[in-house]
């Protein structure tokens, strides 16, 4: 969602910051700032919309200064202009303020601060952090910002500077990722690496209740209690042009177009096809207390929530234990069932998810064992988790998940087959399905190959007001999956059913003008989707299939027909999600649709 930018050294600021905020664009925001000291005055400039007019803002009047802070904002409080965009400025203008997250009691300690005289200049919650630091300032920015945290309820990531102590940012931590970047006589604040990767591959990652004092010369971090913590200094293991464009058209298809690569990786060492089995060294659960397991819950969001779903159905086939797949924004509100019996797998690509870390945490306090399945090493999930697997993907940096849903699919593959082999899954079944996870880099480099041939249909479907997608057993979620890519990045209504369920009232909507997206691949049930397309085109639908042999029960009941191909079928919503991806894209550019950076969503949602 929202991004920050720091930096304190011998730089001029400005430049170092827009850079950082264009690295964070993918996040999602709609206005932009920043605020920078020079000597001891400090420099605002605010635009609402992209980053580009805050350029223009920063070429009118430049900001001078070799330190200062830097946000993008995704409006929570008050809609997007530019009174409204951070730095928020102290009513002395001697402290700015940049801000993720939201301040709950905002309401409340507005009506007290103007009760002593402040005016608010914002309808935001930031700005009464701003004015209650300013009010505990005795000299000390550091405690003036601890005093201030201590009044406020709800989520932050915050980076503070004063003009009445140059020199110094201040930032601190509570359930939104900040982290602090090491350089040689500079350093760095950012919610993301992304935006600070060009300068240094050292961070150190703060942790809830955390609060670091930042200079051009070192850095420290304390509690709220002002005791000091010791952190562990962590490496960025990618580089800049991985969050790069690299000649692709958007990050969208460059990501599309990386699974290959980005399954491969999420199974390089891990697979032992001799054995059928799998090798998972960040569990970090005994080989008992996996068998001691009894029930499981997944728990997650969004795309992460789909590939939960398929997860779901490989444990119970393979293992044989009872499985719950929840939204992890409901988790924690319905009194779940969890014993130290259960295992909490936790899906998000980014690792800070706010609801499924909060879910997390949940389950952990009712004595589940809780196993994370993360992209993003160093990331919040993956530091509070018991143990997990890391999809080793790659950044994500499309707002629509694809190369990380794929991921989480195989990774959740890889889980599956090592607890089922640990239980009774015979060694034949196992090798037949590690084969089959090795096959599917150079499956999915298939069904790239022939992306034209998606770009064609896009052609034929790009004015569709609706979609309707269809699926089966393992391809239901596939089909979910294709409806939110859909709808997420071209705005087109759509719709993710199971194929039997259509005529239980969506096949109400069915007629001439109806896209059907019908996964029918030659599986167990394929006799039954073929059953449910008939159904379709004896409403006049347009029938779009996703199959995977030349099949004479769909001769004459599709319009249009994709083959992907075939692998066992727990496998088979990997290779159906490629074809998915490539049409929501395509109509999603031929609808002039900002691809990357869909209206009203965020990368990583740091919020409840």
């Amino acid at each position: 969602m929202c991004g920050i930018v720091g930096y304190v050294g011998a730089r001029t600021a400005t430049p170092i910051l827009i850079e950082g905020l264009k690295r964070l664009e993918y996040r999602g925001y709609d206005s932009a700032g920043v605020a920078t000291l020079d000597g001891d005055q400090l420099a605002i400039r605010r635009a609402s919309g992209k980053i580009g007019r805050l350029e223009a803002a920063l070429a009118a009047a430049p900001a001078a200064g070799s330190q200062g802070i830097a946000h993008t904002r995704w409006a929570t409080h008050g809609p997007p202009t530019e009174r409204n965009a951070h730095p928020h400025l102290s009513q002395d203008g001697t402290i700015a303020v940049v801000h993720n997250g939201i301040i709950e009691n905002a309401p409340l300690l507005r009506q007290e601060l103007q009760a002593r005289g402040y005016v608010f200049q914002s309808d935001t919650d930031t700005e009464v952090l701003a004015h209650l630091i300013e009010v505990a300032y005795a000299g000390r920015l550091e405690a003036a910002v601890i005093e201030a945290l201590w009044q406020v309820e709800g989520t932050y990531g915050i980076a503070v500077v004063s003009s009445r102590e140059p020199g110094t940012i201040v930032a601190a931590r509570k359930g939104s990722p900040l982290l602090v970047g090491l350089g040689q006589g500079e350093h760095f604040v950012a919610s993301d690496a992304s935006a600070i990767l060009s300068h240094t591959r050292d961070v150190v990652y703060l942790d809830d209740g955390d609060v670091a004092v930042v200079t051009r010369d070192g850095y420290r971090v304390v509690d709220l209690e002002a005791s000091q913590r010791d952190k562990d200094v962590s490496r960025i293991d990618w580089d800049v042009q991985q969050i790069e464009r690299g000649g692709y058209p958007h990050f969208m298809l460059k990501e599309i177009f990386e699974q290959p690569a980005t399954v491969q990786n999420t199974m390089r060492g891990r697979l032992i096809l001799e054995e059928g089995f799998t090798k998972l060294g960040g569990l970090n659960i005994p080989k008992d207390d996996l068998l001691a397991v009894d029930n499981i819950i997944i728990t997650a969001c969004g795309t992460s929530w789909h590939s939960a779903l398929i997860g779901e159905m490989m444990i119970e086939e393979l293992c044989r234990i009872p499985v719950e797949v929840e939204y992890a924004s409901e988790f924690r509100y319905r009194n779940p069932i969890v014993t130290p019996r259960t295992l909490c797998i936790v899906i998000s690509q980014s690792g800070e998810t706010a609801d499924t870390l909060a879910a997390m945490r949940e389950a952990k306090r009712r004595g589940a064992r809780t196993l994370g399945l993360v992209n993003v090493v160093g990331s919040t999930i993956a530091r509070e988790d018991d143990g997990g697997i890391y999809l080793h993907a790659g950044p994500e940096i499309g707002v629509a998940s694809t190369k990380a849903f794929t991921s989480q699919v195989v990774a959740l593959a890889l889980f599956t087959l090592k607890l089922a082999r640990l239980r009774d899954l015979s060694v034949e079944r196992g090798r037949q399905i590690a084969q089959a996870l090795a096959d599917l880099p150079a499956q999915i480099q298939s069904i790239l190959d022939r992306a034209d041939e998606v770009e064609a249909l896009a052609e034929e479907f790009k004015r569709a007001s609706n979609f309707l997608y269809l699926g089966r057993g393992y391809n239901f979620p596939a089909a979910l999956e294709g409806a939110l890519k859909l709808k997420e990045i071209s705005y087109i209504h759509a719709e993710g059913y199971p194929a039997a369920e259509m005529k239980h009232g969506p096949i109400a909507l069915i007629d001439e003008l109806m896209p059907v997206v019908c996964l029918a691949p030659h599986d167990a049930v394929f006799d039954k989707v073929v059953s449910n397309v008939q159904e379709v085109k004896a409403r006049k639908g347009r029938v779009i299939a996703i199959t995977t042999r030349d099949e004479p029960a769909l001769r004459g009941v599709v319009d249009h027909e994709f083959r992907i191909p075939e692998t066992v079928d727990l496998l088979t919503p990997v290779l159906a999600s490629i074809p998915l991806q490539l049409l929501a894209y395509h109509i999603a550019v031929k609808r002039g649709c900002n691809v990357d950076q869909p209206r009203n969503l965020a990368k990583s949602v740091t919020v409840e």
